[in-house]
């Protein structure tokens, strides 16, 4: 036995207590502890919690979840918990922190009691600076897990929960939990483990889109929260692509592994940016310009509802064994097949968006050429295997937060994925003479029944590295374990660019940005000046660099990301005059001269640089069919 296949069996062995299909007696699921929250100070952005929790005497274990499946690391905001006190009736009770786990809280309860009440805060971020923004004056979210401490001892599969939710006067709620009576957002009892994966949006203004014809037995909504009414505005044309989205993935997998599903959608620039998923619903949140007129000229993250909506069927109901805890709080959740859960997802969530018309056929193709640049330009990947970006989580690492990322690399299984797969789609149809492609392997392995819990809940079913060349095999007889490992443990200079030749297309670089990168601005307002491609720099609008590429022209001229070019040539720093400049050293006859800051240093910096401007595209490759846009194209069957 191979030690890969030993871990495998030990990893499976040690979960079976908490992935088995029979459900727990029904005497067992009266509520272990019922949670209620109230959110309507919202002058302070601060939660009110009380709980209360079945116990028996003697010491009690109490536990904040730190392990979060979507978040692939140990996030869990235990910082922002506050003013805990712990009460048997009228007693107060002392309690302490475990010394060694900071996310644990011991309690010694007295004989002769069965029940305890909690009382805390969860103290939510003033400003961006502080934090992702969850709560603003118009939209909050909430997400159970920042709110509750559950008992150690038991799989939060079989802890049962009745939460309550208190907003104030005028709001409403979105969330995949429904209402035990006329209340509505007095919560059925669920499970720890539902509720944790059932956040909620409430606002103001909240605006409720169904996505599938009346009366369909798992219905799909779109819960759209806005800072104001007006942005809950959107075309018809722009509602029917959503609706598409869930007929192509329906389509595509085969099976709806939810009850229901929820998508909540926030438009706002306060309300802090994100993309989570869950099994029944997912997080969204974008700016408020999503609906707006320019929808044709840029995508807005349209893919992010399409990524997530994804995630139901890779991570939720098909979940990595190594990732498949029985708990919030054991220790560690593992990601090595992070390259398959979200790189998959990635791919398809691409996909999913031009079959569905989410994005147009050239968006897709000018934000692959965009990421196949960006991955091309890893310089990292010469001492860091891509295996090893897996890891990211684990290490508790924010992304974004490298100071060189093309060198250090980050979170790279997600677009890096979606190259892979795309080769993975080409191989499949070359060898079948196109007669099967990756979507066989999605309905194959992603198209199954979930596990039912105890309440009818829908849970995952786990796999490992095996269980996925197997599948691959099934599809397309191939050495597809040997494929996966070349591309996940090689420390080649370029990037895995043969799908894209396989497909009919190339990346080439033209002297003008793609109109992805041109006209999509994503998550933020502020456009950045990129000459990523040339002098290997991105920089601000006032001149700041936000990014410079390891051993780029602007890297061994000295420059840093945090310094601040002043002047180009002699004049006031703009993006544009950055541009001239570097086209007007084609022929080394002009070199660029850069006065730089660099706190309180200012320097003279001349770039000898004379490739012009480089902007990635796709160009097609002549004589070849175009497979591309047969993998992009929707789905009628």
């Amino acid at each position: 036995m191979t030690l890969h296949r030993l871990r495998t069996l030990l990893c499976a062995l040690a979960l079976a207590p908490f992935l088995a299909t029979a459900a727990p007696a029904a005497a067992t699921l009266s509520p272990t502890l019922t949670l209620s929250v109230d959110a309507t100070d919202l002058d302070h952005r601060v939660l009110q919690v009380r709980e209360s929790l079945q116990v028996e005497p003697g010491p009690l274990r109490l536990l904040f979840p730190r392990w979060l499946p979507g978040t692939h690391g140990p996030y869990g905001p235990i910082d922002r918990l506050a003013g805990l006190t712990v009460r048997a009736g009228e007693r107060q009770l002392a309690w302490h922190r475990d010394p060694v786990d900071p996310f644990a809280f011991v309690v010694d309860v007295p004989a002769g009691i069965s029940r305890l009440e909690l009382s805390f805060q969860h103290i939510a971020p003033l400003s961006h600076d502080a934090g992702r923004m969850s709560i603003t004056p118009a939209i909050l979210g909430v997400q159970w897990e920042t709110v509750l401490l559950y008992p150690a001892g038991r799989a939060a599969h079989e802890i049962v929960v009745q939460a309550s939710l208190k907003l104030p006067a005028g709001w409403q709620a979105a969330t995949a939990l429904r209402p035990a009576g006329s209340d509505a957002t007095a919560y059925a009892p669920v499970t720890l483990e539902t509720l944790v994966d059932s956040p909620v949006f409430a606002a103001r203004h909240l605006r409720r889109i169904a996505l599938d014809a009346p009366g369909h037995a798992q219905p799909v909504t779109l819960n759209l929260v806005a800072d104001e009414a007006k942005q809950l505005e959107a075309k018809p044309a722009q509602i029917e692509a959503h609706r598409a989205l869930v007929r192509q993935a329906d389509l595509l997998f085969g099976t709806r592994p939810y009850r229901n599903y929820d998508f909540l959608l926030a438009l706002s620039d306060s309300f802090g940016g994100m993309g989570l998923e869950h099994m029944e619903s997912s997080e969204n949140a974008v700016r408020p310009i999503y609906f707006s007129s320019d929808w044709a000229e840029s995508m807005r993250n349209r893919d992010l509802l399409a990524h997530e909506y994804v995630h139901t069927w890779n991570g939720k109901l098909r979940r990595p064994a190594d990732l498949a805890t029985p708990d919030f709080n054991t220790v560690p959740m593992r990601n090595s097949l992070l390259w398959l859960y979200e790189g998959q997802t990635q791919f398809w969530g691409r996909v999913l968006a031009a079959r569905s018309k989410l994005a147009t056929p050239e968006q897709t193709r000018d934000a692959i050429a965009s990421l196949a640049a960006s991955y091309d330009h890893r310089s990292g990947r010469a001492w860091r295997s891509l295996q090893d970006t897996t890891y990211e989580g684990t290490m508790a690492a924010e992304r974004g937060s490298r100071e060189w990322p093309d060198w250090q690399r980050t979170a790279d299984y997600y677009d890096e994925g979606t190259l892979i797969w795309l080769e993975a789609d080409m191989l499949i149809r070359d060898k079948s003479a196109g007669k099967r492609s990756l979507d066989d392997f999605a309905r194959a392995f992603f198209g199954v029944e979930p596990l039912r819990g105890a309440l009818g809940e829908p849970r995952p079913r786990i796999y490992t590295f095996d269980d996925v060349v197997r599948a691959l095999d099934a599809v397309q007889p191939h050495d597809w374990a040997g494929f996966l490992r070349d591309h996940l443990d090689n420390h080649r200079q370029r990037a895995p660019l043969d799908g894209l030749a396989k497909s009919g297309w190339r990346l080439a670089y033209g002297d003008e940005p793609n109109a992805f990168d041109k006209h999509d601005d994503g998550w933020s307002p502020d456009r950045d000046d990129d000459f990523a491609y040339s002098l290997g720099l991105v920089a601000g609008a006032d001149g700041k660099l936000k990014r410079v590429q390891w051993n780029s022209p602007a890297f061994n001229a000295g420059l840093a990301p945090g310094a601040k070019i002043l002047a180009v040539n002699g004049r006031d720093w703009s993006g544009e005059r950055l541009a001239e400049a570097i086209k007007a050293n084609k022929d080394g006859q002009a070199p660029i001269e850069l006065i730089v800051q660099d706190g309180e240093h200012w320097r003279l910096l001349r770039i000898d640089y004379r490739g012009g401007l480089r902007y990635p595209r796709l160009e097609r490759v002549p004589g070849t069919p175009d497979r591309l846009s047969t993998l992009l194209a929707p789905r009628a069957r």
